[in-house]
């Protein structure tokens, strides 16, 4: 008899503990289908928290190249938290002390962090893929 009922009592916590895993994997994807979402509405978009010093250095680089993006403060979206959370798992940034943000996507397509998007600008790259994505006309 106590061996039945421990049985259940797994089972019951086991469906709890499933259920809830597919509750935060569905709102996962749900903020992955809005970054992706997102991220293809302007040629340049960057996912920015408004106090990042960063985020301010990445959105004056692109300000002083002509370019202007359209910018996603995540510390003023309710759900940014859940965004932010989603655009480290597209970094691949598993890290609980780290920060994804800012995150740059160009043309719809992840460009990423800060030091790729200084990368592909100090190797001469950027440029072109801004014009690609018809952010730069000239």
């Amino acid at each position: 008899m106590f061996q039945e009922k421990k049985r259940m009592h797994y089972q019951v916590e086991a469906a709890a503990a499933w259920s809830y895993y597919m509750r935060v994997r569905s709102m996962e994807e749900d903020q992955m289908e809005r970054v992706a979402r997102l991220a293809s509405q302007s040629a340049v978009v960057i996912f920015s928290v408004s106090s990042c010093c960063m985020c301010h250095a990445m959105k004056r680089l692109f300000c002083g190249m002509g370019v202007n993006p359209t910018v996603h403060e995540l510390d003023h979206d309710p759900k940014g938290k859940d965004m932010e959370t989603a655009l480290m798992r597209l970094l691949g940034n598993g890290s609980i002390n780290s920060t994804a943000v800012p995150v740059v996507f160009i043309g719809g397509k992840l460009v990423g962090s800060m030091d790729r998007v200084l990368a592909f600008h100090i190797g001469g790259t950027l440029v072109p893929l801004l014009k690609q994505a018809g952010a730069l006309w000239l």
